[in-house]
């Protein structure tokens, strides 16, 4: 059974946002959904193209996979950036040829007094040592390395990965492909055009949602 991990790792709570707008998403309740609907032993193959999101959201996701390892296999087809790196040390990974990994300081953002700020800081810190021990979890290297690593935002191809120890192998490493990345492959927008039609799309929802309003009613829940 094929499970996606992919587009933006958010709460549950935050979905109908990302429906409403008709974003990808990934989330911890969808996640257990599809495992517990796998039937008893089944293999598990998650595919990984995520650059993160909620590190917390990632954590959930990352022990849902650790909890069914025995029977699961992890493929990063594009990216796992952040959280998402997170959840790709839950089981045995492969990357592909073309694949990569991001591993960062945790982020969020707060407001407040210098008695706030400092707080923050202290959890900011803590958050990167709990996210550096999955990677700990995975390789056996020092905390400290990654660490540092995380500071400097560090991005591994598929090569490193393997050499970090972040992932088993590369997938297709042993067979005899041809790799694409020419115009005969696709055509793909430019990305002025995705983020106008984007805006557009976004404020036709918002002139909507308003009109219907003063009509008296909620377009959406």
């Amino acid at each position: 059974m094929k499970i996606n991990i992919k587009g933006a790792i958010i709460q549950s709570d935050e979905a109908w946002i990302y429906d409403w707008y008709g974003m990808e998403y990934t989330t911890a309740k969808n996640i257990e959904r599809s495992i517990r609907n796998a039937q008893p032993n089944e293999p598990l193959v998650f595919e990984i193209n995520s650059g993160g999101g909620d590190v917390f959201a990632g954590s959930e996701i990352r022990t849902l996979i650790a909890n069914v390892a025995d029977r699961a296999t992890i493929n990063i087809i594009g990216l796992a950036g952040s959280a998402a790196s997170v959840a790709a040390t839950g089981a045995k990974c492969f990357i592909a040829p073309t694949g990569m990994m991001m591993i960062h300081n945790v982020a969020c953002s707060t407001s407040g007094d210098y008695n706030t700020m400092d707080h923050t800081s202290e959890i900011l810190k803590k958050a990167n040592e709990a996210v550096a021990n999955a990677y700990v979890a995975k390789t056996g290297r020092d905390r400290q390395e990654f660490l540092d690593l995380m500071q400097k935002e560090t991005w591994f191809t598929a090569e490193e990965a393997k050499e970090a120890g972040l992932v088993d192998g590369i997938m297709f490493e042993n067979q005899n492909i041809s790799l694409i990345n020419g115009i005969g492959a696709g055509k793909l927008l430019p990305r002025e055009v995705i983020d106008k039609m984007q805006a557009g799309k976004a404020q036709k929802l918002q002139d909507f949602d308003n009109k219907f309003k003063k009509l008296g009613g909620t377009a959406h829940v």
